[in-house]
């Protein structure tokens, strides 16, 4: 059965000088509503156990449903099989399944065969190679680089940016690992080639799987003022 994913945005496009934002690390009902309110452009959801913002049971599959249709719903699954990811993008209504594991390209094309998008994550640390990518290229709507950490994600630290000065693919990514309020204004100065947005996690938590609104709220207007301006200017150049 193939999955459509209709309101995932389009990674075919040349990178946007708006960046998109990712909010990871959903699982109650509040305050995934109160998120949305925000108008991310994807929602991560984790369906690992080993992670403390794990959704077991908590999660609200009518609720997802009712979720807008330009938010993109993500699913965060570590070194799961095609069938139990399968089965919980048609549970939830998923638009992308994001792979934080050992997957194989060979997985990714299996997730693509089924209509399932994927987003490949990647551990970085400095001995990371970008060649690793290369077989994932034709697979994976999109990468996504995240701290090498004793956690799959979400340790909340930040990785050396300048790793990915040589980027070269076609696929766009998200940067992840330790974006807060406190760096947003480096991020606005990244220059990276492929470039597409941030992951947003837990330096804006109270606790795990519940985030604290009012600031993710002053990071999403910092953000979208400031990239939405330089575009603005840079059409009118």
């Amino acid at each position: 059965m193939a999955h459509k994913s209709a309101s995932a945005p389009d990674p075919s496009a040349a990178v946007s000088p708006v960046f998109r934002l990712k909010v990871c690390g959903m699982k109650y009902a509040d305050n995934i509503a109160a998120v949305a309110g925000l108008e991310p452009d994807f929602m991560g959801f984790i369906f690992h156990s080993g992670s403390s913002r794990f959704v077991g049971e908590e999660l609200d599959a009518r609720l997802l449903q009712r979720l807008p249709a330009s938010l993109c719903k993500v699913g965060v699954f570590v070194d799961e099989s095609l069938e139990f990811i399968t089965r919980q993008v048609t549970r939830y209504g998923l638009n992308l399944a994001q792979l934080h594991g050992h997957e194989t390209p060979a997985q990714c094309a299996a997730l693509q065969a089924a209509g399932i998008p994927v987003m490949k994550a990647f551990a970085v640390d400095e001995a990371f190679s970008l060649a690793r990518l290369d077989p994932y290229v034709a697979h994976c709507a999109y990468f996504l680089f995240d701290t090498k950490g004793p956690q799959p994600g979400g340790n909340g630290t930040a990785f050396n940016w300048n790793l990915l000065r040589d980027y070269h693919l076609p696929v766009p990514y998200l940067l992840a690992g330790g974006l807060g309020l406190e760096n947003a204004w480096q991020l606005l100065q990244l220059d990276l080639p492929g470039l597409y947005g941030f992951d947003l996690n837990s330096r804006f938590e109270t606790a795990p799987a519940v985030k604290a609104v009012v600031r993710l709220r002053q990071m999403f207007r910092f953000l979208r003022r400031y990239t939405t301006i330089d575009s603005t200017e840079k059409m009118a150049g």
